[in-house]
């Protein structure tokens, strides 16, 4: 069964990701609160690689990592203050379907958060991420686009202290979402029903 809704939330994902833009866009409104929740997923087996996208303007100094089905890898990388625009690190290995949750671990001060992807493991119960598709660029490959707040409370809400791009990760749609999928798919069937009868 779990193989069975990991197969499926995987195509809903890839789904998602063919209609989504093909660019990391900025999140907006900025200033307020990102209401989305996120649920990620390991796309297929072999190794979770994040990319560093920016984030070195940031106050603090930060490292991201990520759980996998609830476990911490214990593997830290992608410094903020030391990465450069396309730099990679190599995560560890995922069996597709794992459920992915990224941390991001402040170094300096070292009193901050952490912060994780899924807004319910959060001390202070915000969502501190901001998640799109990314088309890729001459430098960057094409995956899972993942920006953090590292303010404590969210600080600005403007979800680009530092940023991410994840091969071999998928955005799982909230429930809502894909019972709204499957809804506008059964009315595209009725409706054309309807039209073959009547012809």
């Amino acid at each position: 069964m779990k193989h069975l809704f990991a197969k499926l939330s995987v195509a809903a994902a890839l789904v998602t990701c063919g209609i989504a833009q093909a660019a990391p866009i900025p999140y907006s409104p900025a200033g307020t609160q990102n209401a989305a929740v996120y649920s990620f997923i390991a796309a297929s087996t072999g190794s979770v690689t994040g990319y560093f996208v920016g984030g070195q303007g940031a106050a603090y100094t930060n490292e991201v990592s990520m759980l996998v089905n609830g476990v911490a890898t214990g593997l830290y990388g992608l410094n903020n203050k030391t990465s450069d625009y396309g730099d990679s690190f190599n995560f560890g290995s995922v069996v597709a379907g794992d459920v992915l949750v990224f941390v991001l671990k402040n170094v300096l001060p070292g009193d901050v958060g952490p912060w994780y992807s899924q807004t319910s493991m959060n001390s202070d119960f915000v969502n501190h991420v901001y998640s799109s598709f990314y088309a890729g660029d001459a430098n960057m490959i094409a995956g899972t686009y993942v920006a953090f707040e590292d303010l404590n409370n969210g600080g600005d809400f403007n979800y680009n202290d530092v940023s991410f791009v994840f091969a071999n990760v998928a955005e799982v749609p909230e429930p809502a979402s894909v019972a709204l999928l499957g809804l506008g798919l059964l009315g595209l069937g009725t409706s054309r029903r309807k039209k073959q009868r009547s012809v």
